[in-house]
């Protein structure tokens, strides 16, 4: 008895947290009480295979001990994956509080250790060459993390405490996608260097935001005149995102945004806008086509950069709305543009927070019957929109409608490691409610606690991906940069965006030598440019990048 008052006094600890220290000195002492200390220190269980861990951590300890570099280099490469032995599967994060087995975050902690050992190796040992084409082909192996904003309406500010936690944290992806209400917190987020973001969460700067949004959202929703609504939104997002080209927020912040949008008209697809696909879009424009809620506000036609550096219309004979209607979470499109197979999801969308809210708690035989739930009303919607396709013509905003609708329902919700409200603002009602300061302010304190759970789960999980991220900055920019006379930069560098000026390529570093320019020039001899055609990737073009 006496220790289940300690446990819920330690509950009521970890939810009164106003920071992630309180609330993991909380959930420390609440695994110490409930044994789950103890179940970290164990290594056996079924649901990994513990004794392979073992067996290659000790090996990656013995290759260290005895010098062994190619024998490591080999054996890193054999298991530079997330999942190696089943050690990324979720319960593994859920049943502690803090952290998860021992054995798995002594696994990371000693590939990161090998990785930072073989990058800072002499070269006599391992060449620049050798190296290089190891990091680069791992890199691309091993994957990456991005982090998935939902729509949602007004409960948008949700994003505003998660992204502040993973920002004091230093776990915040350089991938990050958002749609409707999260467009604007990613595009916040990729117009908005660190410090500028330091300055962006004072307490003074947001306590201003949230009186202006609070009056905002009070006219968007409750004024007359709709058009005062479209105003209203544009100043919002002028207030909160810089007007800058998808391509120039990226070589400003390192930080690779996406916006996504869906069509106005029924035969078009919906559309990932980021530096790569669309970069000469105005991210503003974007943000304001993936907040247009159909019936609330206008489609908005994008806005690009011309070769003058003038505005002018990005496909003029296209118009687009919401993109959390089409496309939530672009986890496909993220992994073939960046190479990401991890995904962090931010969910405030009413839709899908029913399902994914409790959802590690849910025994097999629940999810398998909402799973075959919704795969029978997606069949059913599938066979209504057939029949209403066909009589497009007849009935268009009809076949508009079941468009939508099909596209919300045939979306997936989730993603490795969700975190979803743990309060009950997922009521619909509530986005077209009145909030006040108080309201909004709440919001995002509640994001930055819902976070606070898998902030352990999240650094084990993007550990090994943001370490590779790190070494090769440092022999692309840093002091591992290699003399570009010794090597080339190998086919899977062009999986890597180019260079940027966040990354000590832009204006500040003018007149400076940059390692590339030593093979970039070309004699005029016609054997010396002959031999250049032989080696296009000796000289590390951005092209090639």
């Amino acid at each position: 008895m006496r220790n289940a008052r300690k446990l819920k006094r330690t509950e009521e600890q970890m939810d009164r947290a106003s920071t992630y220290e309180q609330w993991s000195s909380a959930a420390r002492e609440h695994d110490e009480l409930s044994g789950q200390a103890r179940w970290r220190q164990v290594d056996q269980t079924s649901q990994y295979d513990y004794a392979q861990i073992r067996l290659r951590l000790d090996k990656l300890r013995s290759l260290r001990s005895r010098h062994d570099y190619q024998g490591l280099m080999f054996t890193l490469n054999e298991g530079i994956h997330g999942n190696m032995g089943g050690m990324g599967r979720h319960s593994l994060y859920t049943r502690a509080k803090f952290g998860t087995k021992y054995l798995i975050e002594q696994y990371i902690a000693e590939v990161e250790d090998s990785l930072r050992f073989i990058a800072e190796l002499d070269s006599e040992e391992i060449s620049e060459q050798e190296k290089l084409d190891f990091f680069y082909r791992a890199n691309i192996c091993f994957g990456r993390s991005a982090l998935m904003l939902s729509g949602g309406g007004v409960l948008g500010f949700y994003h505003l405490g998660v992204v502040k936690t993973l920002l004091d944290e230093g776990l915040l992806p350089r991938v990050i996608s958002g749609s409707s209400a999260g467009s604007i917190v990613a595009g916040a987020l990729g117009t908005h260097t660190d410090p500028e973001l330091e300055k962006f969460y004072d307490p003074a700067n947001i306590l201003t935001e949230a009186r202006s949004e609070a009056g905002t959202f009070l006219r968007m929703f409750f004024g007359a005149n709709p058009q005062i609504d479209v105003r209203d939104l544009e100043e919002l997002i002028a207030r909160m995102i810089p007007d800058l080209t998808f391509q120039e927020a990226y070589e400003k912040t390192g930080r690779q945004i996406s916006i996504s949008i869906a069509p106005a008209e029924v035969h078009q697809r919906s559309r990932l806008l980021n530096a790569i696909t669309s970069p000469n879009v105005f991210i503003r424009s974007a943000v304001m086509a993936s907040c247009a809620v159909p019936g609330v506000f206008p489609p908005v036609t994008l806005m690009a950069k011309n070769q003058h550096d003038e505005a002018q219309p990005y496909l003029p004979t296209r118009r687009w709305v919401d993109g959390s209607i089409a496309d939530d979470l672009p986890a496909k499109r993220l992994q073939r543009l960046y190479s990401t197979n991890h995904f962090i999801v931010s969910m405030v969308n009413p839709i899908a927070i029913p399902f994914l809210k409790n959802d590690g708690d849910r025994n097999a035989m629940v999810s398998a019957l909402g799973g075959l739930g919704v795969g029978v009303g997606r069949e059913i919607l599938n066979f209504y929109r057939g029949m209403v396709q066909k009589r497009g013509e007849s009935w268009p905003r009809f076949n508009l409608l079941m468009n939508s609708v099909h596209a919300l329902v045939d979306q997936e919700y989730s993603g490795d490691i969700n975190i979803v409200p743990s309060f009950n603002w997922y009521n619909p009602a509530k986005l077209l409610s009145h909030l006040s300061e108080k309201d909004l302010l709440d919001l995002m304190e509640g994001g930055q606690r819902s976070a606070y759970p898998v902030v352990e789960a999240i650094r084990s999980c993007t550990l090994i991906s943001r370490t590779m991220e790190e070494i090769l900055h440092r022999f692309e920019h840093g002091d591992l940069r290699p003399d570009s006379a010794e090597y080339h930069r190998p086919r899977t560098s062009r999986r890597r965006p180019p260079p940027i000026r966040a990354d000590g390529m832009g204006k500040s570093d003018k007149g400076k030598p940059r390692a590339r320019k030593k093979t970039a020039t070309v004699k005029k001899g016609s054997a010396t440019r002959k031999a250049a055609k032989r080696k296009p990737g000796s000289g590390g073009s951005k092209k090639a990048a």
